[in-house]
């Protein structure tokens, strides 16, 4: 066995047990020592393992062009489908993906892979449903599924099965296609493909569950998920995943994961389609909000008026920072009054009634409002009644209804329960405490409790300091039990605070600390958010006050 062979059958055995970086280091030593087909396409396998993507298609792209100089049609195929697999999802790059597709297509067409053809029919699937024809997305997806039962292929079944059931929800057979969805998991999970199988078949259920709003199955999916992550590493390696993945986790309560999921998807976006980076950063833009750090939220949507994947961030941030009308004609501009209210469109009705209150446009918020809760009453959906159902709620406490308020708001609590979201249900939670603190004491001391635990155990500033004041005005001493000592603060952190209290801007922070600009931006936010302050300035005040650092020293 030559050296290169040697290397190569290190590298196999350090995949097999998901050792990724010695898999790595051996198929680099084997490509140096020769560069063979074999060895570029281990180096890639082991490089999409350890997240560098482009590093492992650039590999890719080189074994391709060495096993078509080859004349080996079914190998060269094969990669040419893995090509467009992980440009279209890992990279967000659907013409690329188009582009590797059509290569795979010629070669099975021109020398009979009968073996492929399931493939191909997957990857049209695939970039049908990507480019909104989701019923043809369906009918190719079930082709797919049943070249794959002909031919034995359980890593293409249970690929094409995920899809067919993906496009079902996509369509409105949301049961027919989580049951779909949850076959595929299950299989994919237990082993029966490979470990790329389970990472599209938890990719392609995760984002139809976002966008179906079946946000507590997505999360079990997840959680399911953990022993394979532990086992192989980060599965959620797609970047038109990972935006979807970060905003279940923040529905769910789960802020800490959620963040770090989301950052992770704007540094495998950036340099790919648009709008799976909008989408990320829609979805960061709101946890910031939620946590009270609008600023972030602000810059972080910089740029983005035009993009309807933002519409819902925005509009929540220009209705936080006092700007209604803004936030009326972001949300105006996505939405139109003869589109069917669907699970994606709902929240944003609840936006844009709640701008229309703002403005004084009762009328229009009520019609709105009634429109969304009708829809979701009709069609037995809790995710499109739940945000009309509180909209209506704000419209009749507005109007001095307060028994039609509270009504209107239980309905949407019970709904955003079922559905497992935590912070909606401390947010409508709040708002039936808010209403019932008009006439029933008691009562909305009870519910203002139970609102300000679950709010200060999300992370919810903003509310949980307005839960904490309407307990104050109903006679009940509230302190906010969050975290406000240095205590709370990493090493790291009681170092930036030290140098916020001297004076110095985030780039002299920098500098100071030898890290990157955004580093430091980084760290001066996580400071506010821990010790729950509201800019440089209370910043600096505190460290003088708890650090003894002399005011404006250098």
């Amino acid at each position: 066995m030559g050296d290169a062979d040697a290397f190569i059958a290190t590298g196999r055995e350090a995949l097999d047990t998901g050792d990724w970086a010695a898999a790595r280091d051996a198929f680099a030593a084997a490509v140096a020592a020769d560069e063979t087909p074999e060895a570029l396409l281990g180096l890639a396998d082991a490089l999409w393992w350890l997240e560098d993507v482009e590093a492992s298609q650039r590999r890719r792209e080189r074994a391709y062009a060495a096993l078509r100089r080859a004349g080996a049609w079914p190998q060269a195929a094969g990669v040419a489908m893995t090509l467009c697999i992980n440009e279209g999802r890992s990279l967000g790059n659907q013409a690329a993906a188009r582009g590797w597709l059509g290569r795979a297509a010629r070669l099975v067409a021109d020398h009979g892979l009968v073996p492929l053809e399931g493939w191909v029919l997957l990857g049209r699937a695939a970039l049908a449903n990507e480019g909104g024809d989701v019923a043809g997305a369906n009918d190719l997806a079930r082709a797919a599924a049943e070249a794959a039962r002909t031919s034995g292929d359980a890593d293409l079944e249970l690929c094409a099965i995920s899809l067919v059931g993906a496009t079902l929800v996509k369509l409105g057979r949301v049961e027919e296609g989580a049951a779909l969805l949850d076959e595929a998991m299950a299989g994919a999970l237990a082993g029966e493909g490979s470990p790329d199988t389970a990472v599209y078949a938890s990719c392609v259920t995760v984002a139809a569950c976002s966008l179906a709003a079946e946000l507590g199955r997505a999360l079990r999916w997840i959680r399911a998920a953990e022993e394979f992550n532990r086992r192989y590493g980060s599965v959620h390696l797609y970047a038109v995943c990972r935006a979807h993945r970060g905003g279940v986790l923040f529905a769910a309560g789960r802020w800490e994961e959620a963040e770090a999921e989301l950052e992770r998807a704007l540094r495998t976006a950036t340099a790919t389609e648009p709008a799976q980076r909008v989408r990320a950063v829609a979805a960061l833009a709101e946890l910031r909000l939620a946590q009270g750090r609008v600023e972030e939220a602000v810059r972080l949507l910089d740029g983005q008026a035009d993009r309807p994947e933002a519409a819902r961030a925005l509009g929540a941030v220009r209705l936080a920072t006092g700007e209604p009308a803004g936030a009326a004609a972001v949300l105006a501009r996505r939405l139109r009054d003869d589109d069917e209210i669907d699970v994606v469109t709902a929240p944003l009705h609840e936006l844009l009634a709640t701008a229309d209150l703002a403005q004084g446009d009762v009328a229009a918020a009520e019609a709105r409002a009634r429109r969304v809760a009708e829809a979701g009453a009709q069609r037995g959906s809790d995710a499109i009644a739940a945000p009309g159902d509180r909209a209506l709620g704000r419209v009749l406490a507005a109007a001095g209804d307060s028994d039609g308020a509270v009504d209107r708001f239980e309905r949407a609590l019970a709904a955003f329960v079922r559905l497992e979201l935590p912070y909606e249900a401390a947010r409508t939670r709040l708002a039936v405490a808010e209403v019932l603190a008009r006439g029933r004491a008691e009562a909305a001391i009870a519910e203002a409790r139970e609102a300000l635990a679950a709010l200060e155990a999300l992370g919810a500033g903003p509310e949980a300091d307005a839960a904490a004041a309407l307990l104050r005005s109903l006679g009940v001493k509230a302190a906010r039990s969050g975290p406000k000592g240095i205590g709370v603060l990493t090493k790291r952190e009681q170092e930036v605070l030290a140098l916020l209290g001297e004076g110095l801007s985030n780039r002299q922070i920098a500098e100071r600390l030898v890290v990157a600009p955004k580093t430091a931006e980084n760290h001066v936010s996580s400071v506010l958010f821990k010790l729950q302050l509201t800019g440089r300035a209370q910043a600096a005040a505190y460290a003088v006050r708890h650090l003894g650092v002399p005011p404006g020293e250098r």
